[in-house]
């Protein structure tokens, strides 16, 4: 490869990357809840640039729009394998309670210590089992949800976790708390779940990077 070609080749590349970084648009602007509503019991709250949970359970879901074929970036931490959260993704309406979401949306696991593979970091909560725990405990972690038409994919720091095919057959309910079986939209409204108090988890980025199809 001579010179030029090689030189064009990193311009190009370079090129790639900056058009990628401006198309991943932010929606947790590190100041407040702007364009965020939450539904339930407990809060969020942000300090120092970095969202976190407070007691709970309820639901945090960004109002501005329904989103879908997009990834969905989510840089989280945990100081604990027993810290719980989730984020929830394909929700159908604006939600008015926390189960709404539960029950009609798809929830991303955030728990290390989920008792089966099902309710671990990375599973779809009760559809899909984690293949893998990549969640590095005191570290900032990031989840890249891929919404594309009717799958779901989950990476966890460039790691394949899981991945839900609207359609897939699912373990059946285990208990009232388990989600509705049932279809979800192409399309619907995110959130992040917040649970009782000692299980908190950390957020510094929530942007979508969308997905042409």
């Amino acid at each position: 490869m001579n010179g030029f070609k090689y030189v064009l080749l990193i311009v190009f590349a370079l090129l790639s990357s900056l058009n990628s970084s401006a198309d991943n648009r932010q929606l947790f602007n590190g100041k407040d809840l702007s364009g965020w509503t939450h539904v339930g019991f407990g809060e969020f709250l942000v300090e120092n640039g970095v969202l976190h949970t407070v007691g709970g359970i309820g639901v945090l879901w960004f109002d501005g729009e329904k989103i879908g074929n997009a990834i969905i970036r989510v840089v989280y931490k945990v100081k604990s394998h027993e810290d719980n959260s989730g984020v929830f993704v394909r929700i159908p309406d604006p939600p008015e309670d926390p189960w709404m979401p539960v029950h009609k949306g798809l929830e991303i696991q955030i728990n290390g210590a989920g008792k089966t593979e099902y309710h671990s970091t990375g599973s779809i909560y009760t559809f899909t089992k984690a293949t893998s725990q990549p969640t590095r405990v005191g570290e900032w972690n990031t989840m890249e949800i891929t919404l594309d038409g009717v799958s779901t994919v989950v990476h966890i720091n460039g790691i394949f976790v899981t991945e839900y095919i609207e359609g897939d057959i699912v373990p059946p309910k285990d208990n009232d708390g388990d989600p509705d079986r049932g279809s979800r939209p192409d399309t619907g409204f995110i959130g992040l779940q917040n649970h009782p108090q000692g299980k908190t988890v950390y957020f510094k980025e929530i942007s979508v990077h969308p997905i042409n199809n």
